[in-house]
């Protein structure tokens, strides 16, 4: 007995089934936290203070008020630029969401040569944006392109050269490079489903379309919202491809916030104005994540099961 209630008493005090107590590994967060620190937290706050000085990327950094900021916010292409962005935004999340959805539901069926295509798929997140952007440039090009080459008049459009087809190819690119990764999420998404949704469904009679709509659709809510956030999110800095392929043009039809910034910063030396817009940028994002996430419920966390 007095060995027993010794063992007992030398035992370590556990609250939770894996065997430590709450927040006894707290420190394996350390170093992810010093490195977003350095790398994200600095940084950044670096960006905010240089949006109110004056520097033009070589001299010596003075402080300037708000003088960026009113030669920012007081610019009428700032607006415009907003707009382009939102509107790339906007469209290339209307054309990857659903492509990726039902790319990623196909690709988690049981078939072997499913497996296959979904490395195929993939490829294009293997290349480089700025190497995509040189390819599908020489493509597209009206007199050396494919449509020449095919003698496709269709085809041999001067698609870089006038604004709405420029927008256009910027979203086809953008959406041809990035479904693959989306559908790889959808995918995970799909195989956490349970089958036994599908059999109930299956003897009640609900074809495929059915249960598409009323049970893949509905479980896939918090991995819709995950993938949104970075297909959002990740809109907002959209650079090499977009400089590479058309450096903002024709005109200013393609000129995001990213390519306005580097153009202000380093083409016109403003340094200043230039991280005001960074900052722009980054407080866009966190709007826009936030929103996001009250989109998810009350809890964001949750598994694809909820509900069940």
């Amino acid at each position: 007995m007095s060995a027993a209630s010794g063992t007992a008493s030398d035992a370590p005090s556990v609250t939770r089934r894996g065997g430590t107590r709450p927040g006894a590994l707290w420190w394996l967060a350390v170093p992810a936290l010093l490195f977003f620190t350095v790398f994200g937290v600095l940084p950044l706050l670096g960006v905010v203070g240089l949006s109110f000085a004056r520097w033009n990327g070589i001299g010596a950094i003075t402080p300037g008020g708000l003088s960026a900021w009113r030669a920012v916010l007081g610019d009428p292409g700032l607006a415009h630029s907003i707009w382009v962005t939102f509107e790339i935004m906007a469209v290339s999340w209307l054309v990857q969401t659903p492509a990726s959805i039902l790319l990623g539901t196909f690709l988690a069926g049981p078939q072997r040569y499913r497996a296959f295509l979904a490395v195929l798929y993939v490829v294009p997140l293997l290349l480089s944006s700025a190497a995509i952007a040189v390819t599908w440039k020489a493509l597209l090009d009206p007199n050396f392109g494919l449509g020449a080459g095919l003698g496709w008049d269709l085809l041999s459009q001067n698609w870089l050269g006038e604004g709405a087809l420029a927008v256009g190819v910027v979203i086809f690119i953008v959406s041809w490079q990035f479904v693959p990764f989306h559908a790889l999420i959808y995918q995970g998404g799909v195989r956490q489903i349970p089958r036994s949704l599908y059999e109930a469904a299956e003897i009640d009679g609900a074809g495929r379309v059915r249960q598409f709509f009323s049970i893949t659709l509905p479980q896939l809510k918090y991995t819709v919202i995950t993938s949104s956030t970075l297909m959002v999110v990740g809109s907002l800095t959209f650079f090499d491809l977009i400089f590479v392929l058309t450096a903002g043009g024709p005109g200013d039809a393609t000129r995001v916030l990213a390519v306005e910034m580097y153009q202000t910063g380093f083409l016109g030396n403003q340094m200043g104005p230039a991280s005001a817009i960074a900052v722009i940028i980054v407080f866009s994002g966190l709007v826009i994540a936030q929103v996001l996430r009250r989109l998810g419920g009350r809890d964001p966390s949750a598994s694809e099961l909820e509900g069940m």
